[in-house]
C-alpha cells in the first residue's frame, strides 16, 4: 500500500464509479480495479459493494476513509511545516456564521495579514452545524461559531458574548400587536441558523406555533424585508449599531438565556498543528 493506492480509493469513494475515478486520477480502470484489490486484500476485508448501477462504500470502507482525510491532512501539514522553517507561511481556511464574516472577518484577515503576510487566509460562511463538520472532516481549519458546543475531536477558545435582539420595522405596529397576528411572519435565515433557532426557541415560549417564514441568504436582505413590513427576525444587536443605524428599525431586547449568544473558535485536538494555525489561534489566548 502506499498514497496513491489511497488516493485512488479516495476517487472511487467521491464519485462511485472505477471508470470515473480512473478519469480522475489520470490512470486506467484496470489500474484502479487492481489497486482496490490490492487494498481489499491487505486489510482482509470488502472496501465496496458493487451494483450494476454503482460502487458504495462498505462499512469497512467508511473506517478507511476517515484514516484517508487523516493521513492526506498530516502529509500537507508536514509539507507546509517543512517549507515554513523560517517564516510562517501557507494557507488557512476559517469558517464562520453570516454574521462573523459580515461584522468581523475583514478586521480579523487585516490584523491576522499584518503579522503574517505570507499566510493566504481563505473564509467560508455557513451554517453553524456545516462549519463543525467540516472542521471534523479537515474542510476547515478552524471555525467561529456560537456556544455551546462539546463534540469529541474538537477544542474551543471562548471568543465574544453578544446580545441578540427581536426586529421589526418602525413603521409597522408594536411587537406585542405584531405576535398577535395570525400567522405571525418571519423573516430568517435556512434551517440549521443560531438566529433562526432562537428566534423559533422564543417564539415556542410564547406558545406561537403558528407562523410563516421567509427565507433569505444574507442579512441585508434580512433588514430589507422586516424594514419593509414582511415579519420580524432576530440579529445581534451589534450589526444594527455598527450597520444600520439609519434603517427604519426597532428592536426588542430578550432574557439573557435566549439573548446571549457566546461565540467560540473551534478546531479539531488531534495531529500536529501547522504553525499557521497555531498563529492564528493565538491571537485569541
Amino acid at each position: 500500500m502506499n498514497l496513491n493506492d489511497l488516493k485512488i480509493f479516495e476517487a472511487v469513494a467521491d464519485t462511485g464509479s472505477f471508470t470515473k475515478a480512473a478519469t480522475v486520477t489520470f490512470t486506467v480502470q484496470s489500474n484502479v480495479t487492481a489497486r482496490i484489490k490490492s487494498l481489499e486484500e491487505e486489510f482482509n476485508t470488502k472496501l465496496f459493494s458493487r451494483t450494476s448501477r454503482k460502487v458504495e462504500l462498505t462499512a469497512e470502507g467508511m473506517i478507511l476513509m476517515e484514516y484517508c482525510k487523516q493521513i492526506q491532512h498530516l502529509m500537507e501539514e508536514a509539507k507546509r511545516t517543512i517549507q515554513s522553517t523560517e517564516h510562517i507561511r501557507g494557507s488557512l481556511k476559517i469558517g464562520c456564521i453570516e454574521t462573523t464574516m459580515a461584522l468581523k472577518a475583514p478586521e480579523i484577515y487585516r490584523v491576522f495579514e499584518e503579522k503574517y503576510p505570507d499566510v493566504e487566509l481563505e473564509f467560508k460562511s455557513d451554517t453553524r452545524n456545516s462549519l463543525i463538520l467540516d472542521v471534523l472532516n479537515y474542510s476547515l481549519d478552524a471555525a467561529f461559531v456560537s456556544a455551546p458546543i462539546n463534540i469529541n475531536g474538537l477544542e474551543k477558545i471562548s471568543i465574544k458574548e453578544e446580545q441578540l435582539v427581536i426586529l421589526t420595522s418602525s413603521k409597522g405596529p408594536q411587537l406585542q400587536t405584531l405576535l398577535e397576528k395570525e400567522p405571525l411572519k418571519i423573516v430568517v435565515f435556512d434551517e440549521g441558523c443560531i438566529f433562526r433557532e432562537r428566534l423559533e426557541s422564543w417564539l415556542s415560549h410564547k406558545g406561537i406555533l403558528n407562523y410563516k417564514s421567509t427565507v433569505v441568504n444574507s442579512i441585508e436582505g434580512i433588514i430589507n424585508f422586516v424594514e419593509a413590513g414582511w415579519g420580524i427576525s432576530m440579529l445581534p444587536e451589534e450589526i444594527l449599531e455598527e450597520h444600520y443605524t439609519g434603517r427604519k428599525i426597532k428592536n426588542y431586547r430578550l432574557n439573557r438565556q435566549l439573548g446571549t449568544m457566546n461565540t467560540v473558535l473551534v478546531f479539531r485536538k488531534d495531529g500536529p498543528r501547522s504553525r499557521a494555525l497555531q498563529s492564528f489561534i493565538n491571537m485569541y489566548l
